[in-house]
């Protein structure tokens, strides 16, 4: 029996000002002392959305997607909200950019490649800022601590659930 396969992928552009969070968090958890957990790889996607999608080809049993998420209405800039995808989430539509990073468009266009959708979760702060400029926020740069802790939980709930085996189709 091998060890899951877990891909932390932060995404976003730095140029934008809060849309560089999961970046960040990335880099947060590439500093961090000890690694997060056997399997588990962390890379910094930026807006690389054909590398990432490269990468879930060549297999992956569990996707964390670390990036910022629409404003709900309720949740101020800096909140965290951790959330978990299905492929009913995703929108068919959605267009794919080999030059940029939608990451649903990546997560849509997987099987078309001949992937499948791994399980899927997004650690998402509601940012304060994306207009064009480097430097996150105050409130989403003190966030960036509570999503690398939330990553953390995500896979020590994970590795503690039943395992269950994956196929794509």
């Amino acid at each position: 029996m091998t060890a899951a396969s877990v891909l932390v992928a932060g995404v976003g552009n730095m140029f934008l000002h809060d849309d560089g969070f999961g970046p960040e968090v990335a880099r947060h958890l590439a500093a961090q002392p000890q690694p997060l957990a056997p399997g588990v790889r962390v890379v910094d996607y930026g807006i690389r959305g054909m590398h990432l999608a490269y990468d879930l080809l060549a297999g992956v049993d569990t996707l964390v997607l670390v990036d910022t998420v629409p404003p709900d209405g309720v949740s101020a800039p800096g909140s965290i909200r951790v959330l978990e995808v299905s492929s009913a989430d995703l929108d068919s539509r959605a267009s794919f950019d080999p030059h940029g990073m939608d990451p649903a468009a990546v997560l849509v266009r997987l099987r078309s490649m001949g992937g499948g959708l791994p399980a899927t979760y997004v650690v998402g702060c509601v940012p304060a800022d994306l207009s064009e400029g480097i430097g996150l926020s105050p409130a989403v740069a003190a966030a960036v601590p509570e999503a690398a802790a939330a990553v953390g939980s995500l896979l020590g709930q994970q590795s503690s659930a039943p395992n269950r085996s994956s196929t794509s189709t």
